[in-house]
């Protein structure tokens, strides 16, 4: 093992129980929550994240890039659709099949839980087979929002937060913000 002293596991979710959002991202970064334990934790895509979830009111705290920072999720949970880090950096569709079951299980024991952000197509795509659905009738695109057949939960679609997508301005803090303002528009509709 290249470093004994990270986390080197599948990352546990982040975040109350009680949550209404739920964030899924990609798999767990090498220097992120491979290396800390928790979710975008020590990765580029953290440093947009977590501010973005501080300010519209799903974070509380200041972000240190550490698990032990003191920022604490509100109303939100934050897990991937890849539970451990996958090599390069890219899953497999076998790794993707083979940890829905435990995003099947996340989303199940979300007793509130009414919107989820997919970070990524991935994520989306793992989120709409957790729900049974087509995944041509829910098409991937950025700030795109779905209702799966017979759930009370909205999915809303962001291009993921990487350093590469934010560098190329592919997604920038605007993108970005303007997907919470929506998922929290509808939360507190719906409050």
């Amino acid at each position: 093992m290249a470093h004994p002293d990270w986390f080197n596991g599948a990352a546990p979710s982040f975040g109350p129980a009680t949550a209404r959002l739920l964030v899924v991202g990609l798999a767990p970064g090498l220097q992120g929550a491979n290396r800390t334990g928790r979710p975008f934790t020590g990765d580029y895509a953290g440093e947009l994240l977590y501010p973005t979830m501080i300010e519209f009111g799903f974070a509380a705290g200041a972000y240190g890039a550490r698990p032990d920072d003191g920022l604490r999720l509100v109303d939100a949970m934050i897990t991937n659709a890849v539970r451990c880090v996958p090599p390069q950096n890219k899953p497999t569709p076998a790794e993707a099949n083979a940890c829905r079951p435990h995003l099947v299980a996340r989303i199940a024991a979300l007793p509130r839980l009414r919107a989820i952000l997919c970070l990524g197509r991935i994520a989306h795509d793992a989120v709409l087979k957790a729900f049974d659905e087509r995944l041509a009738a829910h098409p991937f695109g950025h700030g795109a929002r779905h209702a799966p057949n017979a759930r009370d939960v909205t999915v809303y679609d962001s291009y993921h937060c990487s350093r590469y997508n934010t560098n190329t301005g592919r997604l920038t803090p605007d993108m970005f913000r303007t997907v919470f303002a929506a998922i929290r528009q509808e939360l507190d509709g719906a409050a």
